[in-house]
């Protein structure tokens, strides 16, 4: 889900091009790119392109020829996958699960009535990412030489991390959480930038990359991170998903800023205590000090595997050979102009 930062984040958000980031390391929360992979790469009818043994192949595609275009721009990816999350997450991944078991109910339904419409919708909604898709994602990005960081808790934390500490130029997700954990910049869209349908509607629109960066929007605020936590608890994070009911983001920035913390505002009479059901300073405490580790893993693109990834593309999941080798030669020249790009870039800096 995400916090909705959407309304307090408009001012300050800008398009940015892929030119732009050019040289530039980007480390980007992996769970939540697979996850638009899987729900945007579709067949017609709406259901994940799948192999001649019916497994799901919607994530591989993503991964092997949007990367391949990221990677064209000059941009080095960084892909951060999860750990094991926060046991204050445990509420929203239930919540998850049974919206998705909702969704599949919904979707053999309209199967059966041959609602094209809700078939599409309903497919969507029902996404999953099991393990065994997990675990390919990280073999083919491996192959691809890509670098693959994985998190000891959450991916999005820690790819706000790496930028935090300077090891990436930006973080790279579709949830607005990454700046609450600390990224110094925010890139949404890189991976589905382009023309996309809207959600149930016969509607194209075009998807552009945007940028947020963490002082500017505070500055604009005239708020610090802490206090752009204590919003977020407000509304509703993926700790405590309900929030405060009846308090919207523009009425907590509001509530913050004249109470300075939730604390504070409880003690006003600004907000009442019996619509607090959640510990406060436990997640305040899990977006400022979350699970992290400095990376260990190489931060650098690498020769890709050919063998490796014809085996896993074409052999184990019949994707077609010309293409994936056509992807292969775009990707060799891609990495090395992405390298003499950054070291270029690199060099830059000291004249």
């Amino acid at each position: 889900m995400g916090v909705d930062l959407g309304e307090i984040v408009e001012d300050v958000k800008r398009e940015i091009n892929l030119n732009e980031m050019k040289g530039k390391k980007i480390s980007i929360d992996a769970y939540n790119t697979i996850y638009q992979f899987l729900a945007a790469i579709r067949q017609p009818d709406g259901t994940p392109l799948i192999d001649s043994k019916g497994r799901i192949t919607s994530h591989l595609n993503g991964l092997f020829y949007r990367t391949i275009s990221i990677i064209e721009s000059g941009i080095i990816p960084i892909f951060v996958f999860d750990g094991k999350p926060p046991e204050k997450k445990s509420e929203e991944i239930e919540r998850r699960k049974r919206a998705k078991e909702e969704a599949e109910k919904k979707l053999e339904k309209a199967k059966l009535e041959g609602e094209y419409r809700e078939i599409r919708k309903y497919a969507q909604a029902a996404v999953r990412l099991s393990n065994e898709m997990v675990e390919e994602s990280k073999k083919l990005l491996d192959a691809m030489g890509i670098p693959v960081v994985q998190a000891p808790g959450e991916g999005e934390a820690e790819a706000a991390y790496i930028n935090s500490i300077d090891l990436s130029w930006a973080a790279a997700s579709q949830d607005y959480d990454s700046l609450l954990f600390g990224a110094k910049r925010l890139v949404r869209n890189i991976t589905i930038s382009g023309k996309r349908k809207l959600p149930n509607k016969d509607v194209y629109v075009e998807i552009k990359p945007e940028l947020i960066e963490l002082e500017s929007l505070l500055k604009k605020l005239g708020i610090n991170r802490e206090q752009l936590i204590d919003i977020a608890i407000l509304i509703g994070t993926d700790y405590n998903p309900d929030g405060v009911k009846g308090i919207g983001v523009k009425t907590a920035l509001r509530i913050i800023k004249k109470y300075n913390n939730i604390e504070n505002a409880i003690e006003k009479g600004e907000i009442q205590l019996s619509k607090i059901n959640f510990d406060i300073r436990e997640i305040r405490k899990l977006f400022i000090t979350p699970e992290v580790k400095k990376p260990t893993e190489r931060l650098e693109l690498a020769e890709c595997n050919e063998r490796e990834i014809i085996e896993l593309l074409v052999k184990n999941h019949d994707f077609n050979e010309d293409r994936v080798n056509n992807g292969i030669e775009r990707l060799k020249k891609a990495i090395k102009e992405a390298k003499s790009v950054e070291k270029q870039t690199g060099l830059d800096q000291w004249f």
